[in-house]
């Protein structure tokens, strides 16, 4: 199973790239494929390539599940 998460936009770079950041993980991305990108947007990220924007409410909607799921897993919900 493949996994895409939404991360924000911190920063736009050359090449078509940009820096996101996830939970205070920055990572640089590829946003070719994505039109319109800018600084405060969300994307979906996999393996590295924006592959769709995302509105922030729907963003964080998913985080929030993604942090649910991994307290879960890690047995540390009651």
């Amino acid at each position: 199973m493949c996994l895409a998460i939404p991360a924000l936009v911190s920063e736009l770079l050359p090449d078509a790239m940009a820096r996101v950041n996830l939970d205070g993980v920055t990572k640089e991305i590829s946003v070719a494929m994505v039109e319109g990108v800018a600084p405060g947007d969300y994307v979906i990220v996999h393996v590295g390539y924006a592959l769709a924007k995302i509105d922030a409410e729907e963003a964080e909607r998913t985080l929030a599940l993604l942090a649910e799921a991994g307290a879960l897993a890690q047995g540390t919900v009651q």
